[in-house]
C-alpha cells in the first residue's frame, strides 16, 4: 500500500505540468486562429505605410510635379 501512495503522489506532482501544457496549447491555438483570420500583428501594418519619399516618387511618376520640384523636395526630405 505504501508504494501506491508514493506513486500517486508523484503523479499528482506532475499535474501542474499537465495544466501548463494545456494552457500553452490553448494560447497557441488562439494566436494561430487570430493570425489565420488576418488580425494585424505588431509591425506588419507599419511596413505597408508609404514613406514621404515614396509618395513624392509616385507624384513625379504621375506627372503631378516637374523634375525641378521633385529634385527640390527630394533634397529637402533627405536633409
Amino acid at each position: 500500500m505504501m508504494y501506491w501512495a508514493n506513486g500517486s503522489g508523484w503523479m499528482m506532482g506532475l499535474g501542474w505540468l499537465f495544466m501548463v501544457s494545456i494552457w500553452v496549447l490553448v494560447i497557441v491555438a488562439v494566436v494561430a486562429m487570430l493570425r489565420w483570420l488576418g488580425v494585424p500583428w505588431g509591425d506588419r501594418d507599419r511596413t505597408q505605410r508609404k514613406t514621404p519619399l515614396d509618395i513624392l516618387q509616385e507624384r513625379y511618376a504621375r506627372g503631378e510635379i516637374d523634375r525641378e520640384e521633385y529634385e527640390q523636395k527630394r533634397h529637402d526630405l533627405k536633409t
